[in-house]
């Protein structure tokens, strides 16, 4: 319990520093890895991603085999602020497994919910914002794509979540790392501090820290850290490493694939997972979709926050003085012209 206090401290830590989101033109999909981007969807953009796979794995100390099959699913929202989405994400799996210990083997079939959780995810601090808003180098293509200690300054997130877990979850021997419910329905706490870096290469890396089920008798700690690739403006691929460990189950998972940009909304993908251990050894492979649907306002991410707020409010105030004095100069300037005139045509008239 005491990691999970710490992990809670620095997420209020984080919450309470200044933040700058960016809506981007192109789907902002966490798929086809197991980790969260840093940054939000946007607001008034819903996005939903899901995938299914299919799956064996072998337990060489229980001497079983098992076929699976996998439905994810996920739903963002951008809420109120730029820096804001809530997001809803589970997964059912169906498991066939087959016991070799004996010569007449027997099958058990069991389905359910791996999880289902909902949450909110918050970008806390984002460097890119304000190098977006100081442009490029017109003078030095070298300056432009050399590299920078400020480039390993990652974008923060702070993401807060509740699992629900209902009865019939399957427990036991077979489980794996099926969630274990005594009875009716179980909801705890998902906390996890994100970052992200965008390398000038076209390389993003992202990592999670994770705490889940911190209030239940098998609480779950881990990381993933994923490192993907742009090939180009439509195709990317990716290598991730996930870790965790519990009372229950612990595991050393990889995973590896590719993503193809179809619209700029609209995005498929295919990945491989495999574990690194024979308790049991595992290997997925799935197939997935994300679609969004873009509401976003134009030019509403472009509110400023933190120092670069405060230098571009600063600067339209004083610029906003200065016309403001130069107007009152003039009307001065018109005012005594004007009065001049006047003396002029009463001195005529007193001449004539």
């Amino acid at each position: 319990m005491k990691y999970s206090c710490k992990l809670l401290i620095l997420l209020v830590f984080f919450l309470g520093q200044a933040a700058v989101a960016q809506y981007t033109e192109t789907i902002n999909n966490n798929r086809p890895g197991g980790s969260q981007g840093a940054f939000a969807v946007g607001t008034k953009v819903l996005q939903l991603e899901g995938g299914f796979g299919l799956g064996k794995e072998e337990h060489r100390l229980l001497q079983t085999e098992t076929s699976a099959f996998a439905i994810d699913y996920a739903v963002r929202y951008g809420l109120f602020k730029e820096e804001l989405e809530v997001i809803f994400n589970g997964e059912f799996q169906s498991n066939n497994i087959t016991d070799t210990r004996t010569s007449t083997a027997g099958d058990v079939v069991y389905s359910n919910f791996r999880s289902n959780t909902l949450g909110a995810k918050y970008l806390v601090y984002d460097p890119y914002r304000k190098r977006d808003l100081e442009g490029p180098n017109l003078y030095s293509w070298k300056a432009n794509n050399k590299f920078q200690w400020r480039d390993l300054v990652p974008a923060i997130s702070g993401y807060v979540g509740a699992n629900f877990d209902f009865i019939d979850n399957p427990e036991g021997k077979f489980t794996n790392n099926y969630t274990v419910v005594q009875e009716g329905l179980s909801i705890s706490p998902k906390v996890a501090v994100i970052t992200q870096n965008n390398f000038k290469s076209g390389f993003v890396l992202v990592t999670n820290i994770i705490a889940n089920r911190v209030t239940t008798e098998n609480p779950e700690y881990g990381y993933i850290v994923t490192l993907t690739n742009t090939i180009t403006d439509w195709f990317s691929i990716f290598v991730e490493n996930q870790g965790f460990k519990s009372d229950a189950y612990a595991d050393q998972l990889l995973r590896g694939g590719a993503a193809a940009l179809i619209t700029k909304d609209w995005q498929v993908d295919a990945s491989l997972l495999y574990s690194l251990k024979d308790t049991p050894t595992r290997l997925y492979g799935r197939i997935g979709v994300s679609y969004r649907f873009d509401m976003h306002d134009e030019d509403e991410f472009i509110e400023e926050k933190g120092k670069a707020g405060r230098e571009k409010r600063r600067a339209e105030k004083n610029k906003n003085k200065k016309e403001k004095d130069e107007k009152k100069e003039k009307n001065k300037s018109k005012n005594r012209k004007d009065g001049f005139e006047e003396e002029d045509g009463d001195g005529d008239g007193g001449q004539n």
